[in-house]
């Protein structure tokens, strides 16, 4: 069988019980660092021997353990920090368990999203997004940040320390007003998470920061109501044209212009005021 364990994201003393006992009975541990990997078997008191599972190896590495796995062999499937498959190597050795038809079982833990967003201070409880890391190349980046509004909600970006000031310009070129904390060494000794706008930290962090790091975007504010009256004169000429009320509604709301409840109370008034005249 399989079994996916989280491991810490910083400190040891983070791996729970379970995940401790499912390495110590491992019979191979695949991970992405070895070197890192022994710290953590030593923690949890565990000899099992360790195969080296990377983004550079991982599509071979995964056809050698189902074999073992069909042999008989317990995998224990582990990245150099969090939960393998997001946004470390894992997910081809967990797919190819599961079409290999092989029990698969996973043991949670420490997560950077999930504690970045609630260290941030902007998890609104309704919903967050993970959109991994961000791209490298200046456009592309740009149309990362651009397409981020859309989701709505409290977005976690991961980004190499050397790189969060080319992604705290980009998001303070398209709204430089917008909430933004940076989350470094998360559950480590120099644990650090900075708040503000993403023009204040733009300013503030140009240079390469140390560790790891999760920047963490609250959505775009929400626009301001519409006045009911304004929207009433702009959606005259609708009628006029011979649009009903609610066609006109209908359009306001599909440009984007105000809510369709909104939009149709202002063109029940429109239509009102011209019968009345």
């Amino acid at each position: 069988m399989l079994t996916v364990v989280a491991t810490p994201i910083g400190s040891l003393g983070d791996l729970s019980p379970r995940a401790a006992e499912a390495l110590r009975v491992a019979d191979v541990v695949a991970c992405e660092d070895t070197r890192r990997t022994a710290v953590l078997l030593r923690h949890a008191g565990s000899d099992a021997p360790m195969v080296p599972a990377h983004q550079h190896n991982e599509a071979r590495r995964a056809v050698d353990l189902v074999r073992r796995m069909h042999d008989g062999a317990h995998v224990v499937l582990v990245s150099d920090a969090g939960m393998p498959g997001v946004s470390d190597p894992g997910a081809r050795v967990v797919a190819a368990a599961v079409d290999a038809g092989l029990p698969v079982t996973v043991i949670p833990g420490a997560g950077a999203v999930e504690t970045a967003l609630v260290a941030s201070g902007l998890a609104t409880g309704t919903g967050y997004a993970f959109a991994g890391f961000a791209p490298r190349k200046a456009a592309e980046l740009r149309e990362f940040v651009q397409r981020i509004d859309s989701w709505g909600e409290p977005v976690v970006v991961f980004e190499g320390p050397r790189r969060v000031g080319a992604l705290l310009a980009a998001i303070a070129a398209h709204d430089p007003d917008r909430p933004v904390a940076v989350c470094r060494e998360l559950t480590k000794l120099h644990e650090e998470v900075i708040r503000g706008t993403a023009g204040d930290l733009a300013a503030r962090l140009e240079g390469p920061l140390k560790g790891e790091v999760a920047v963490v975007v609250a959505p775009p504010a929400a626009p301001a109501a519409p006045d009911e009256a304004d929207l009433a004169a702009a959606i005259v000429p609708m009628l006029e044209a011979g649009m009903s009320p609610a066609r006109a509604a209908d359009v306001v709301a599909t440009l984007g212009a105000a809510p369709r409840n909104a939009a149709y109370r202002a063109a029940l008034a429109a239509a009102a005021t011209r019968d009345s005249a």
